[in-house]
């Protein structure tokens, strides 16, 4: 099995698997939209998984996608990242853009949990000048 990267599943999340071609199954998140896509040209490739207990009991760390917009301010990432840093999760990547005052910033971070991942979106959500958190 491995993990889709389009919607990068994470415990303890809704999941299905898509047997691919040449690379096994691929495990989705039941709300993902390449899921629903490709399930829609060949659903009889679509079958049942479950978390297994190695994944559930926090032995494992899955990178999630975080989107935030917000009004761009200096110290705005500072801000972003010290939630993250006290909430003791490890961020694995940034990406922002700031386009007329609006900063745009996707942050991939690991969790081990995605339910913990709700409590830290409502943290930065509180930042000053955050409009959204959100998980993509």
């Amino acid at each position: 099995t491995q993990m889709a990267k389009c919607c990068k599943p994470a415990p303890p999340d809704a999941i299905c698997g898509f047997v691919t071609r040449g690379k096994g199954v691929s495990v989705h998140r039941t709300d993902c939209p390449n899921l629903k896509e490709m399930v829609a040209k060949n659903g009889e490739r679509l079958i049942d998984v479950e978390w297994g207990l190695n994944q559930t009991a926090g032995g494992s760390v899955f990178p999630v996608d975080v989107a935030v917009q917000a009004q761009d301010r200096q110290g705005l990432l500072r801000d972003i990242s010290e939630v993250f840093t006290k909430e003791k999760m490890n961020v694995i990547g940034v990406q922002t853009q700031s386009i007329k005052g609006t900063a745009w910033m996707t942050f991939t971070v690991e969790v081990t949990d995605s339910g913990r991942l709700h409590k830290v979106l409502g943290l930065v959500a509180e930042l000053p000048g955050v409009r959204s958190a959100r998980r993509r």
